[in-house]
């Protein structure tokens, strides 16, 4: 009989503090969207990414790891990135090369009439 009346008296406090609470908390409406969760220092669109801004990309935790499609956006982006890059170093390396090649055709020239005029001299 105690044990009957200990729990009617504890259900009793438990309903009072949970209708004290709904009540209380009730006027100030519903809560307030949570912002979605996205990378916070995300790359900037602005400009080709840096060393620092890789260094800084947290990606925000799920159930199962990162969001997968946070994480390839990224990698996508930084792929295009390096590729870009690539392209444009490979472009100079070609361009620098090529103007190499024409200052040696002119000291093959001139060593080349330099060897004629030695020629007719003898």
């Amino acid at each position: 009989m105690v044990m009957f009346l200990f729990l009617v008296i504890a259900l009793a406090v438990v309903v009072t503090a949970v209708t004290l609470a709904v009540v209380a908390g009730g006027e100030s409406g519903p809560l307030p969207d949570a912002p979605p969760e996205r990378p916070v220092d995300a790359l900037p669109p602005d400009r080709p990414a840096v060393r620092e801004d890789v260094e800084r990309l947290r990606f925000p935790l799920t159930v199962r790891g990162y969001r997968m499609a946070d994480v390839d956006d990224a990698l996508g982006r930084l792929g295009a990135e390096l590729a870009e890059r690539d392209a444009r170093i490979s472009e100079l390396q070609s361009a620098l090369a090529g103007a190499h090649a024409p200052a040696a055709e002119p000291s093959d020239a001139a060593a080349d009439a330099a060897d004629a005029t030695g020629k007719e001299d003898a």
